[in-house]
């Protein structure tokens, strides 16, 4: 009886605050009664181990374009490129973890990822000073990263030239003739302190000179991936997602 009352009165509070949710609420009850029902002596379904779930019951999967397009560009390059070893700088971990079934990964971050699986080593860089020699990588990435550094967000320094010390770091331990994958937000030029930088296409082209851009991809503002993108596209964007690949 008690829970019963509990129920009603909660789903009053949240009616009177949140009238849209009440729906779900009320119907999460009755299905869980009747779900109870219909499993019987199958499997326990008690009350106090009740996790309503309310907001999952749509026509579509929703995700962060961003994100989910980025590393899925740049796992179809690793797959075009076949390199002997890949390294990564910071990227989303969900990007180098999956590769690594394929391509032996060694992953960086200035926070080092505690992760211990087949194919994948993982440690410590500093991106504004990286511990490998000139020109010594034949494939690595560094994806929605670089547009960080130097603004505090992670513990690092402020530093406002941070970004453009990373990018010349990438440049000089790229191996000539290797491949580079790199992401940053991109549209109207501007620091979004503390959170990012944004970059014009133009910005992007200029700090990577004299590296050769062998391709460029854009996530709009409006979601999906545009392969080959006009860059004039780019300057219609408030937080667009550009994606480059460049060689050495």
């Amino acid at each position: 009886m008690y829970f019963k009352s509990y129920i009603i009165q909660t789903g009053k509070n949240i009616l009177i605050r949140f009238p849209q949710k009440a729906i779900h609420f009320f119907s999460y009850w009755s299905e869980f009664i009747k779900f109870r029902k219909q499993t019987k002596k199958r499997m326990s379904v008690y009350f106090r181990d009740a996790y309503p779930c309310l907001s999952d019951k749509l026509k579509t999967t929703p995700f962060d374009h961003h994100y989910t397009y980025h590393p899925a560009w740049a796992a179809r390059i690793i797959a075009k490129t076949k390199p002997v070893e890949h390294t990564d700088i910071s990227s989303i971990l969900s990007f180098s973890t999956i590769v690594s079934a394929f391509v032996p990964i060694k992953f960086y971050d200035y926070r080092p990822a505690e992760l211990n699986i087949s194919n994948y080593n993982t440690g410590f860089a500093d991106l504004k000073k990286l511990p490998f020699k000139d020109n010594s990588i034949e494939s690595i990435s560094c994806m929605h990263t670089i547009e960080h550094i130097g603004l505090g967000r992670y513990g690092d320094e402020l530093d406002a030239m941070g970004d453009i010390k990373a990018i010349d770091e990438l440049k000089r331990v790229l191996k000539p003739g290797g491949n580079l994958l790199f992401v940053t937000p991109v549209g109207v030029p501007k620091v979004e302190f503390n959170a990012h930088r944004i970059y014009s296409y133009e910005q992007v082209k200029e700090y990577f000179s004299p590296l050769e851009i062998v391709e460029f991809s854009l996530i709009p503002d409006s979601g999906g991936l545009i392969e080959n993108a006009n860059i004039e596209l780019v300057k219609e964007q408030k937080y667009g997602c550009g994606c480059f690949w460049f060689r050495k």
